[in-house]
């Protein structure tokens, strides 16, 4: 595990926030935290906070599928450029405890994630939301940010509002050597990902519609969102 982890005491956690997904937030929230053997501190990215705070001045973009499309490359700026912070999409679901990803952190990288060769052959996602097809799909999605590698430093605020999504969830600012990988079971895409043969994977993404959705309902793992579900609402709090 990096030094820089092993000092800082609770691992940060940003999540995309939506009002359209708002069950999804709390339900990844709950099972990051009902797994985590390492102290955590999560924030929702709510967009409306980040222009009270003037951090996000974008306007609409019609293939946004979710508020948090270009809020979340704000992970190390709100991280004050230190230490390493993870950023995930709400419609996660954490099977493992996250020490375990936390572990696998090499200082080397100014970012590490899934190399997913993802190719989605829908044309829509969510609720009707158009599905886009472009290099490095869903890498983003989650990401561990070493906010204070010196290449971060480039991912400004001004830097988020301003450059295009291609440039963002290609992670174009960054070297190709800077960019390390962790295994696909850390950002499993139902509906495209290999099911494993025993088990279930550390993390299942969601990535086409999740059972907060009315059309949804029947995806692979679905039970195992309800179940957490139950126990995010039981949960104290």
């Amino acid at each position: 595990m990096s030094e820089q982890v092993a000092e800082l005491a609770p691992f940060r956690i940003y999540v995309g926030w939506d009002p359209s997904e708002a069950s999804a937030y709390d339900v990844c929230r709950h099972s990051i935290k009902a797994r985590a053997s390492v102290p955590v501190e999560i924030h929702p990215l709510k967009l409306d906070e980040l222009r009270v705070r003037g951090l996000y001045s974008r306007t609409g973009d019609p293939l946004a599928a979710t508020e948090f499309t270009y809020s979340r490359f704000l992970t190390p700026h709100l991280a004050g450029y230190e230490g390493w912070a993870l950023f995930c999409d709400c419609d996660f679901l954490w099977l493992t405890d996250i020490a375990e990803l936390i572990a696998l952190i090499d200082d080397r990288y100014a970012v590490m994630c899934v190399h997913l060769d993802h190719r989605p052959k829908e044309d829509s996602k969510m609720e009707g939301a158009v599905q886009t097809r472009y290099p490095r799909k869903n890498w983003s999605s989650m990401v561990l940010y070493n906010c204070g590698h010196p290449a971060n430093r480039a991912l400004t605020a001004e830097v988020v509002n301003r450059e295009t999504g291609a440039f963002l969830h290609r992670f174009q600012w960054l070297e190709d050597d800077l960019i390390g990988s962790v295994p696909e079971t850390w950002n499993w895409l139902e509906g495209w990902s290999d099911k494993p043969k025993t088990g279930h994977p550390n993390v299942i993404h969601y990535t086409r519609g999740g059972p907060w959705f009315e059309n949804w309902r029947e995806v692979d793992y679905a039970d195992l969102w309800l179940t957490e579900l139950e126990a995010c609402k039981n949960a104290p709090a």
